[in-house]
């Protein structure tokens, strides 16, 4: 299914913008009366059928909305620190796209590396993952945000913080959560979180866990996250439907 990005879309009758336009009749090569597929970003897909084409103009009309499409029964907010390359943060958002996120929020730690991050375009990341992956929910995207406020935001049933000192007590994220939790993850840089930031977090109920044996980058870390959250729904959903 070729998804397009529609977020201002009012039904019944909409004109695609220029970009997407372009792309359904130079690339696609629409035709008058063809089917398109567009989403709101907000978990509505639409049926239309094109009504008029132009070289930057394509003219549609909804004829079926379904609501929710691909909703997940579970909630997943990510806060990530940026890694100094940030081809391997982009990395990360892409792929937690694709496997399932709610919110993204970029968090600018004690050890962070880089202190800046490019909104716009990973925003524009998150759109082309979503369209490609067929989802009709784009995550939220959070502006770089400092870890104090970020662990006094949270408001998640599950909070969790990941981080690589051997010291104290560490549970995994299968003795932490349960199917249709809403959960919170935090990664950290590339230089692990600070002592202080550790225990900031668990002073607002964030609980320790550990990710397994190796010491895992970054965006490995954070994409495991997400893969075995999804895994842990998915998984029970599949033994439910088979008894």
């Amino acid at each position: 299914m070729q998804l397009f990005y529609t977020p201002d879309i009012v039904p019944p009758d909409y004109e695609l913008n220029e970009e997407e336009s372009r792309h359904a009749v130079r690339v696609l090569r629409v035709r008058q009366g063809d089917t398109l597929w567009l989403t709101d970003g907000r978990g509505n897909l639409y049926q239309t059928r094109v009504t008029g084409m132009e070289a930057k103009r394509c003219r549609v009309e909804v004829v079926r909305t379904e609501a929710g499409y691909g909703q997940r029964s579970y909630g997943l907010t990510m806060a990530v620190a940026p890694t100094k390359n940030p081809e391997r943060y982009e990395w990360f958002l892409e792929k937690a796209v694709e496997v399932g996120v709610d919110r993204i929020i970029p968090m600018e730690c004690c050890h962070s590396e880089r202190r800046t991050f490019k909104h716009e375009r990973a925003l524009r990341l998150l759109v082309s993952a979503m369209k490609q992956s067929a989802r009709t929910f784009l995550p939220e995207l959070d502006e770089l945000t400092p870890f104090r406020e970020v662990v006094t935001l949270s408001r998640n049933t599950v909070k969790l913080i990941a981080h690589c000192n051997m010291e104290g007590d560490r549970k995994t994220m299968a003795e932490c959560i349960a199917p249709g939790d809403n959960v919170m993850v935090l990664i950290g840089p590339e230089g692990d979180f600070s002592p202080e930031e550790v225990a900031l977090a668990r002073a607002n109920g964030f609980t320790e866990i550990t990710l397994g044996d190796t010491r895992l980058r970054t965006e490995t870390a954070a994409l495991t996250a997400v893969m075995f959250t999804a895994f842990v729904n998915s998984y029970c959903a599949l033994i439910r439907n088979s008894r």
